[in-house]
């Protein structure tokens, strides 16, 4: 039998403690015990659940501002510089495919006169704060004229009431990443 280190020692019993104890939920992640707070797990529920709720509401103002959306289902892989289908990722609560992962959340077609259209890229971010590798997906777009625009729609509070306002990824983050 292996002998085990005494910090690893200290990382295990730290662990048997929190699966025992009613505050944390224990599951295993291939072969390795994660526990997690259960409180942590409400919180990341109900964010989830909101985030789901913005992005309905930002589809239908768009729709009802005469533009086009549709689920956006691929995504850029930066390395080969080349649109791919974005990956599903597997619910196992619910045992099926979550299929919305692209990036970015929504695409936007609108009329604009005879042969001409504008096909804009619409991430929903509640907070309007994108990653680093978010900028760059963006930028890539822009660059090789995927989308003529892409807006980031965020959520701005008004009392209780929420409002959506959307801001231009070039107008926003243009002087870094004006690679265009």
């Amino acid at each position: 039998m292996k002998r085990i280190r005494k910090d690893d020692e200290k990382k295990i019993m730290d662990l048997i403690k929190k699966a025992g104890s009613e505050e944390y939920e224990t599951s295993w992640e291939k072969g390795i015990p994660k526990s997690k707070k259960k409180s942590e797990i409400q919180k990341g529920k109900r964010s989830r659940a909101t985030g789901r709720r913005f992005e309905l509401k930002v589809r239908k103002d768009l729709e009802d501002k005469g533009r086009v959306v549709d689920k956006w289902s691929n995504n850029v892989d930066l390395e080969k510089g080349e649109i791919v289908p974005a990956k599903r990722k597997y619910n196992p609560f619910q045992k099926v495919m979550v299929i919305g992962t692209g990036f970015p959340d929504f695409i936007s077609i609108k009329h604009i006169h005879e042969r001409a259209y504008s096909v804009i890229g619409i991430e929903v971010k509640i907070n309007g704060i994108l990653s680093k590798i978010e900028k760059e997906k963006c930028s890539w777009y822009l660059k090789n004229k995927v989308f003529s625009e892409i807006w980031i729609a965020k959520a701005i509070k008004k009392g209780r009431k929420i409002e959506i306002k959307y801001d231009d990824f070039l107008e926003t983050y243009g002087k870094k990443y004006n690679k265009v």
